[in-house]
């Protein structure tokens, strides 16, 4: 049993017009506003975590990224009960399959939506277990003890490279045409521990504050929306989320 105080804000940040970002902060969609809540795990047997970064011409990536985020939070809510952990992952890479589906045929039905798509990042809670999964660049980090070390790992060129910082050329997403998407998925029960502190952004985020500020900030118990501001006053020239949670 736990107690999970969070935090979400998502901004448009200083240059974009509009904001293609969106936080799934446990029970609320979150964008271009702050959020907080706290909950007790006792009191369910599943929840997700998560944000979404999208992209596509117009308002495209505002689509993609509010789809892929209301189609996980009824898609876990709508899992059986039982589930091992390879069968909950089974259940994920079906649920990539039919988003990017899904997606793909908005765009096909309405022209301006096609070629849109979403980065996803997110901490799901399943009947007592905790997993996360990434497709894309958007970040998991863990901050304990003082110390901030990212989850995830980046679906970019960079990466590919061998270079730790964001890229704007990602190698895998959530619709976008990408034809091999695919999901990093890991079961993390054992490696939660109280006084964690977890964080979910938007490359708008890590793009403009250095590892070390953030990793500051956290540490002082900044919310997510002090960490956005952090990003627009360095300049915001993107679309900045974040989502802090804390187990207590």
């Amino acid at each position: 049993m736990s107690r999970i105080v969070l935090t979400a804000a998502s901004r448009v940040g200083c240059v974009r017009s509009n904001n293609e970002d969106m936080v799934l902060a446990y029970d609320k969609f979150v964008r271009g506003e702050a959020y907080q809540t706290e909950f007790m795990t006792e009191n369910t047997n599943r929840f997700v975590i998560a944000l979404a970064d999208g992209m596509g011409g117009h308002n495209a990536g505002e689509v993609a990224s509010a789809d892929a985020l209301a189609n996980l939070q009824f898609f876990l809510n709508d899992l059986p009960k039982g589930l091992s952990i390879g069968e909950f992952n089974e259940m994920i890479v079906v649920w990539l399959d039919s988003v990017n589906k899904m997606i793909a045929s908005k765009g096909y039905v309405d022209p301006s939506l096609s070629e849109m798509g979403t980065t996803l990042v997110a901490v799901a809670y399943y009947e007592g277990k905790y997993y996360w999964m990434n497709c894309g660049d958007s970040r998991l980090y863990r901050l304990r003890d003082g110390k901030m070390r990212q989850l995830s790992t980046d679906h970019s060129l960079n990466t590919l490279k061998g270079e730790k910082r964001h890229s704007n050329v990602i190698t895998n997403c959530i619709g976008a045409g990408c034809k091999n998407s695919f999901i990093d998925l890991y079961e993390f029960t054992d490696d939660v521990l109280t006084g964690d502190i977890y964080m979910l952004c938007s490359d708008g985020l890590t793009d403009m504050v250095p590892d070390a500020e953030v990793e500051r900030l956290l540490s002082e118990g900044a919310t997510a929306n002090r960490l956005c501001e952090a990003a627009i006053e360095a300049g915001g020239y993107d679309n900045v989320s974040v989502c802090v949670f804390s187990i207590m």
